[in-house]
């Protein structure tokens, strides 16, 4: 009996020894994956807590240590840590320091910090300041502290041309304050008063002119691209109106043929169900070719308002055409009908090309699009790619293939929005209707029990 009872009592004491072990494994190595292996898994619709191509690709390719400081009381670094802890998983290079400016004063003064909130980021040899506590903001930041040199992108005015600084619908200030997020200078130069682009423009945005250039002007873009310079020429869709034929430009059209893309003057429909959301004048791209512009774009959309075709030959080469669904008219008088298209040629057609012009450190670059609206404010605010494809076209222009990516996106506003009739039947229902449903109930209880 004694044998049989110590028998058990080592086999017990043997499954007890195992049990602890296993535990001890799991917990150790539940630590070590918590540790080196960061791992979330983001399961909003959204993808709220996801980080962006883009930032993804920054922040790991970084090939020396950036540190960052977030400036604020001690108790308040809990609301900045998920943020900043989804950087720092991307990179061991990304080295996070929490500063409360009143226990270590001397850190904030040499770092430069103004206000409680400061997010300061320092490679060593440059400072940048995140405005806020987002990835648009993070990211810009971390941009402008990597990428050295001065770039900048001159728009074109004096002759129709979308403004820079116009907020309006068709303007382009979105486009401005995007671009100076992402490390570019922004300005307007005039190719009427002197013919000739400033030594500074690194870029040169030709924004849909209303009236067609005169011959300096042309040659001076001509000059620029020759030297090395990089270009973007946006087009317009060609219209007979009563005063006018809009979007006739053909001295920029013949400039553009000499790159191997030539605007063709007509205008393009598109009857598709997707493009219907932006209007049949509106065409819209979900399919693009290989350049490395748009690449990295196969699973989202971008929309381009009133376009042309293009044709494109040698040393061109296609960004993207327009579905199936699409249809080319020349010369339509408004309002457009439907019935128009049945002499009409019918698509895929070609929308955006871009070039290379000559060879070694003097080539230049340039892009040619059958529309200037894509760039404009409500293009680049809806929930649509036209802000990361204009992103994507200066990079690849300024030789900065490595940003071009999909860029963080605004938080989707996910906000109830509750009428006044909505609101009082949520007050009759949870207030009056639901407290008595409650009491109704008890009382059938205890009436039943009595």
């Amino acid at each position: 009996m004694a044998s049989f009872m110590q028998s058990r009592q080592t086999k017990y004491g043997t499954y007890v020894a195992v049990y602890v072990l296993v535990v001890l494994a799991i917990v150790f190595a539940a630590n070590w994956l918590a540790k080196d292996h960061n791992k979330t898994i983001d399961v909003t619709s959204n993808k709220r807590f996801t980080l962006s191509d883009q930032t993804k690709k920054v922040v790991g390719g970084l090939s020396k240590d950036v540190n960052v400081y977030f400036f604020e009381k001690s108790d308040r670094f809990e609301g900045a840590k998920d943020m900043l802890d989804r950087y720092k998983n991307l990179s061991s290079r990304f080295v996070v320091n929490y500063v409360d400016p009143d226990k270590k004063p001397d850190i904030a003064r040499l770092e430069g910090m103004r206000n409680f909130g400061d997010i300061i980021i320092d490679n060593g040899v440059k400072k940048e300041t995140a405005k806020a506590l987002t990835e648009e903001e993070l990211t810009g930041a971390l941009i402008r502290v990597i990428k050295t040199g001065s770039r900048n992108v001159c728009f074109v005015h004096g002759s129709g041309e979308h403004q820079l600084k116009d907020t309006a619908r068709d303007g382009y200030s979105a486009l401005k304050d995007a671009l100076e997020k992402n490390n570019y200078k922004t300005q307007e130069i005039s190719l009427l008063e002197k013919p000739e682009v400033p030594k500074e423009c690194t870029i040169v945005v030709v924004g849909g002119p209303k009236v067609d250039y005169l011959a300096p002007a042309v040659d001076a873009i001509r000059s620029f691209v020759k030297g090395g310079g990089k270009a973007i020429l946006n087009f317009d869709a060609v219209l007979e109106l009563p005063d006018q034929k809009s979007g006739d430009t053909p001295a920029l059209v013949a400039l553009a043929a000499e790159w191997g893309v030539t605007p063709k003057g007509d205008i393009l429909l598109d009857l598709s169900t997707m493009s219907r959301l932006f209007g049949q004048t509106t065409p819209l791209v979900a399919t693009y070719e290989s350049h490395p512009i748009v690449r990295v774009m196969a699973d989202v959309a971008s929309a381009f308002p009133m376009s042309r075709s293009l044709e494109v030959k040698a040393p061109a080469a296609k960004l993207f055409s327009t579905g199936d669904s699409s249809y080319s008219l020349t010369n339509p008088k408004p309002p457009i009908k439907e019935s128009d298209l049945d002499k009409a040629a019918k698509g895929p057609f070609v929308m955006g090309a871009a070039a290379s012009i000559g060879s070694g450190p003097t080539a230049g670059r340039v892009v040619v699009m059958g529309s200037s609206n894509w760039m404009s404010n409500y293009m680049l605010s809806a929930p649509i790619a036209n802000r990361d494809l204009a992103l994507n076209t200066m990079n690849w222009l300024t030789s900065d293939e490595d940003l071009i990516s999909i860029r963080p996106k605004d938080p989707e506003d996910r906000r109830l929005n509750i009428t006044g009739v909505g609101m009082k039947t949520l007050f009759w229902c949870s207030v009056i209707g639901f407290p008595l449903i409650i009491i109704f109930s008890g009382v059938q209880v205890w009436w039943r029990r009595r």
